[in-house]
């Protein structure tokens, strides 16, 4: 399809998860109380780990990073979809679009990769144990940590870039509750395959090879927890894994449900229902799966939440 003389449009609709009047409210209702807890409970986790000095180290570091991150991710779709259910309006300009797919890209690519730094750290630890401090030292974490960040910045820019130089035919209506990557390109009317070429790369790239790293890590953990001779040591081993494997168990399942159920179906609509669970569910269950299965976390918040109670009421 040609483009429409290079017009560039204003605006895009963003019609959400339903069109229905009468589930509005409920999807106002729903979707904050998803994001309050998801801020909430992330941000306790940040606080948690902050001020406890027995926390200070490179596996809660991480964490903290991760629990951060996941309330930009959450706050990029979520405010928006929030307002447009309240204004009862559906617009979203074309600034404010390539805005939020822009840090909506930066901060997802940012989970992959500190999901992967996360499990290098379990991976030192276990095979590792009498050299961890040595190889995890606060400058090598710190680096881990911007290398993540520099990465996602320059990946998500270059695929913002690329969407800059599209035309569109005319006002278009997103099937979505947010301006996602890949609706942006289909709805193109001039040449897209360079950034169909870039948007594959960077999957393979980012989620191929971070899968990659994720599950060499446990490999080895696997092979150095068999040889284990004392049933203990196992169970602490895999123990101090089973919270990381978990997320990352929920965030990759739920991103390939979702683009399967989207190449099965050939629904726009049921996609955006699906992406609901990683963009949403997700980094809602982060901080509780963490908090459920790590008895620092666990006291640490308790001691934490109480004593901002007493301060209360004092």
């Amino acid at each position: 399809m040609e483009p429409d003389n290079g017009t560039r449009i204003s605006e895009f609709v963003l019609l959400g998860l339903s069109e229905e009047p009468d589930l509005q409210p409920l999807l106002f209702g729903l979707f904050l109380f998803m994001y309050l807890i998801t801020v909430l409970g992330n941000l306790l986790i940040v606080l948690a780990v902050s001020s406890d000095s027995h926390l200070h180290t490179p596996m809660y570091f991480f964490l903290s990073s991760l629990s951060f991150v996941d309330i930009c991710f959450t706050s990029t779709t979520v405010p928006k979809m929030l307002v447009n259910i309240q204004t009862q309006s559906k617009v979203i300009t074309y600034g404010g679009c390539i805005t939020q797919m822009y840090f909506f890209l930066l901060f997802a690519g940012l989970d992959i990769f500190l999901l992967t730094v996360m499990a290098y750290d379990r991976f030192v630890a276990i095979c590792h144990p009498l050299h961890y401090t040595v190889i995890m030292h606060p400058r090598l974490c710190g680096l881990l940590v911007l290398v993540s960040w520099i990465m996602s910045v320059l990946i998500s820019l270059l695929e913002s870039l690329l969407v800059l130089r599209l035309s569109f035919c005319a006002d278009l209506q997103i099937p979505h509750f947010f301006c996602e990557l890949n609706q942006m390109v289909q709805f193109a009317c001039s040449d897209t395959f360079l950034n169909n070429l870039v948007l594959y790369f960077a999957a393979v790239l980012i989620g191929g090879g971070s899968l990659t790293g994720i599950l060499y890590s446990y490999s080895k953990i696997v092979s150095s927890v068999h040889g284990m001779s004392s049933a203990k040591g196992k169970y602490k081993a895999f123990s101090t894994c089973a919270s990381h494997l978990s997320v990352v168990s929920l965030f990759y399942l739920t991103s390939l449900g979702v683009y399967l159920s989207s190449a099965v179906t050939h629904s726009s609509h049921s996609s955006a229902t699906a992406s609901v669970l990683y963009t949403v569910v997700t980094p809602m269950l982060n901080p509780l799966i963490y908090s459920l299965r790590n008895k620092d976390i666990k006291g640490t918040l308790k001691r934490f939440l109480g004593m901002t109670g007493r301060k209360i009421i004092e």
